[in-house]
C-alpha cells in the first residue's frame, strides 16, 4: 500500500490526516506519479460560447485553437467537451494540459490574442480560464489503471494502490500541501476591464475539481444500470450546483460530454467546477444531500457489481495560490464560469434583471 504523496514530497506533518496509519481502503484506487523533476502543471480551459446550432464563426474558432494546439509549444495533451448551461447556451471547452511552464509561456500570449483579443463578433463568446498550480498542490485519483485522463495522461505513470481513499478527508489528505497549510481562502475575486475583455481575479486558495466518468467499456446490464440509475442522481447533483451552488460556495459548475476528434458524443462525462475553497467543496460531498445521493446510488453500483465493474472514474482537485490563476471573458454572459464569482458587479455593470445577457464592451 503505497502513500498519494509522492515520497520526494512528504515532509513531517503539521496537520493530521483523517485516518489512523493503519487505515485499510475498502477497495483498490490508484493516483498519477509524475517525474520529481516536474514542478508544477498547466491547466487552460479554452471555451466558446453560443446559442443553437455551432456557428461558421464557432466552427472556425474552434478548427483554429485546435491548430494551434497542434503547432508550436502546444500541449502535451488535451481534450473537448460540451455542455448547454444555465442560459441556454453551448459551450465547447477545449482543455490543455503543460508540464512546461516555458512552454506554455511561449504558447499563451498568440493563443490568448486569437481568442480573446479581438473584437466579439458573429454571436460567439470566448473564454480562457487557466490554473497553474505547483505539484504540491493538486492531486489525482482513478478507480481503475490504464486509461489516464485529463492531467493524469501528463505523468510518467501510475502508482501502486494507494491508501488515502474511500474516506470523507481523502481528497485533502492526497494534496501534499495539505501536511501542513490548510489551504484556506484569502480575499475576494474582483474585476478588470480590458477593453471589450473581462478579466476575474480571484483569490488565494480558489479550488477546481474535474471528476470524470467513462462507461464506454460497460456491457448491456451494467450499462443499463449506470445510464438509468447512477447517471440521473450525478446529473440532478449537478445541475444543483450549476443552478443553486453559489451559496454554498461553488461559484460555477459544468456537466460536459467528452466529443471525440470529430466532433460527436462520447461514452465520458465529466463534472468540471470552480468553487470558494477545498472546504466548501469537501461540505457539499460530505453532507448536501445532492452528494449523499450521487454516493448513495454510487456505492449500491459498486457494490453490487463488485470487481466486475466496468465503469471508470476518476478526479483531479486543484486548490491554487493567487499568483497560479488567469481568468478572461470576451461577448459571455454573465453567469459564465468565474463570473459567476463577481455577480454584484455583473449586475451593476448590466443593469441585471436576473434574465442572462452578453456582457457588453
Amino acid at each position: 500500500m503505497e502513500s498519494a504523496i509522492p515520497s520526494h514530497l512528504q515532509t513531517a506533518r503539521s496537520r493530521h490526516r483523517r485516518v489512523p496509519d493503519d487505515y485499510t481502503p475498502p477497495y483498490p484506487s490508484f493516483v498519477a506519479r509524475h517525474k520529481p523533476a516536474v514542478k508544477s502543471v498547466t491547466m487552460a480551459y479554452f471555451g466558446a460560447q453560443y446559442r443553437g446550432e455551432p456557428t461558421a464563426a464557432a466552427t472556425k474558432a474552434l478548427a483554429g485553437i485546435a491548430t494551434r494546439f497542434a503547432g508550436e509549444n502546444g500541449p502535451t495533451h488535451w481534450d473537448r467537451a460540451q455542455y448547454v448551461d444555465q442560459a441556454g447556451f453551448t459551450n465547447v471547452v477545449s482543455v490543455a494540459y503543460w508540464d512546461d511552464a516555458a512552454r506554455f509561456d511561449a504558447f499563451l500570449p498568440k493563443a490568448r490574442d486569437a481568442w480573446t483579443g479581438s473584437e466579439p463578433g458573429a454571436g460567439v463568446g470566448r473564454f480562457i480560464e487557466v490554473l497553474r498550480p505547483r505539484v504540491e498542490r493538486y492531486e489525482t485519483l482513478f478507480s481503475s489503471l490504464g486509461r489516464p485522463e485529463g492531467v493524469a495522461v501528463l505523468a510518467d505513470g501510475m502508482s501502486g494502490e494507494v491508501q488515502e481513499h474511500a474516506y470523507w478527508g481523502g481528497m485533502r489528505d492526497r494534496i501534499p500541501l495539505s501536511q501542513t497549510d490548510a489551504m484556506t481562502p484569502g480575499g475576494e475575486p474582483r474585476v478588470v476591464r480590458d477593453g471589450a475583455r473581462i478579466r476575474v481575479v480571484a483569490h488565494d486558495n480558489l479550488c477546481l475539481i474535474r471528476s470524470g466518468q467513462d462507461w464506454s467499456d460497460t456491457e448491456a446490464s451494467e450499462r443499463k444500470m449506470y445510464l438509468d440509475d447512477v447517471e440521473p442522481v450525478l446529473r440532478e447533483g449537478m445541475d444543483f450546483l450549476r443552478d443553486e451552488g453559489a451559496p454554498i460556495g461553488c461559484y460555477a459548475n459544468r456537466y460536459m460530454r467528452v466529443l471525440d476528434a470529430g466532433g460527436a458524443p462520447t461514452e465520458k462525462s465529466y463534472g468540471q467546477s470552480w468553487w470558494k475553497s477545498l472546504a466548501a467543496l469537501e461540505r457539499w460531498a460530505e453532507s448536501h444531500p445532492t452528494h449523499v445521493r450521487i454516493f448513495g446510488a454510487a456505492m449500491k453500483y459498486l457494490s453490487t457489481l463488485g470487481p466486475n465493474a466496468k465503469l471508470r472514474l476518476y478526479h483531479e482537485v486543484t486548490v491554487a495560490a493567487a499568483d497560479e490563476q488567469f481568468f478572461e471573458y470576451l461577448d459571455c454572459h454573465e453567469r459564465t464560469g468565474m463570473l459567476g464569482a463577481v455577480s454584484p458587479w455583473v449586475a451593476a455593470e448590466l443593469g441585471s434583471t436576473g434574465e442572462a445577457g452578453r456582457l457588453a464592451p
